[in-house]
């Protein structure tokens, strides 16, 4: 079992640009991206980085692969700042599949577990796999999201989810190269795994295709008995079978939302 200490860089585009051609990792056709798939995949991945450690946290190899895109093929400006990955930079780079592969090489155990700062690395991947129709069972499931037990480390909330770059430098690790860049934020989640590490921090299990449910709501019901009292009191009178009608009408076309502006 080794522990797979994951980063990724990621494109999205904040208006579906023109539909470009998906390689079919299958039979080496082309498939056209709807729009309706760029919806399901906001995030493409352009950059793997990822640090392997033996159970005693030992750093065993390394991975590092940029990505030609396929879905958004122009770079996010705002992601070329951040990162510095230019569009340029991946045109002789392999697609998603083609690293995919030597990524499964790479973790060499199903058993492995992945760790991650935060929970957003697994979801992208996951979807990822699932977009470009690869067989999402060779991924490890256990993972470990390292962001909130460095807040615990330090005596903060659970909830008080800190920067990778801001954990650095509370923990005092040394800073030696610069953040946004998938290999070098794997190092340095890796040495924070090391520094932090516990018997506390169990690996949770990864559903790909858990969606929160979100309680539904009560729907509410106006009290207009209530409501025309109201009006009665402030005008210190009764109000009218007109007035009334008008007060209903009044509100059931501001609950609408229609007038807001």
């Amino acid at each position: 079992m080794y522990y797979i200490v994951l980063d990724m860089e990621f494109n999205q585009s904040t208006a579906f640009q023109k539909d470009s051609p998906i390689p079919d990792p299958y039979h080496g056709s082309i498939a056209e991206p709807s729009n309706r798939m760029k919806r399901k995949l906001p995030f493409e991945i352009i950059q793997i980085g990822a640090y392997k450690l033996d159970e005693q946290l030992n750093i065993k190899s390394s991975f590092n692969r940029f990505i030609k895109p396929s879905i958004y093929e122009s770079i996010e400006p705002r992601i070329t700042e951040m990162t510095g990955i230019t569009t340029e930079q991946l045109q002789e780079e392999d697609i998603f599949p083609g690293v995919y592969a030597d990524f499964i090489r790479f973790i060499q155990d199903k058993d492995s577990i992945f760790c991650t700062w935060g929970i957003s690395d697994m979801k992208v991947l996951f979807r990822n796999v699932m977009a470009f129709q690869l067989d999402k069972s060779l991924l490890p499931r256990q993972y470990i999201n390292i962001q909130p037990y460095v807040s615990l480390h330090l005596k903060m909330s659970k909830k008080k989810l800190l920067a990778l770059q801001t954990a650095i430098e509370l923990l005092n690790i040394p800073i030696t190269n610069m953040f946004h860049n998938a290999l070098n934020d794997a190092y340095y989640t890796a040495m924070i795994f090391k520094q932090i590490y516990n018997t506390n921090l169990l690996p949770q299990q990864y559903d790909p295709t858990y969606k929160k449910v979100k309680p539904r709501q009560k729907k509410r019901v106006i009290d207009f008995d209530s409501l025309i009292k109201q009006f009665e009191k402030m005008y210190d009178r009764e109000m009218t079978e007109e007035e009334i009608s008008m007060i209903q009408l009044a509100y059931k076309m501001g609950h609408t939302n229609q007038f807001i502006k």
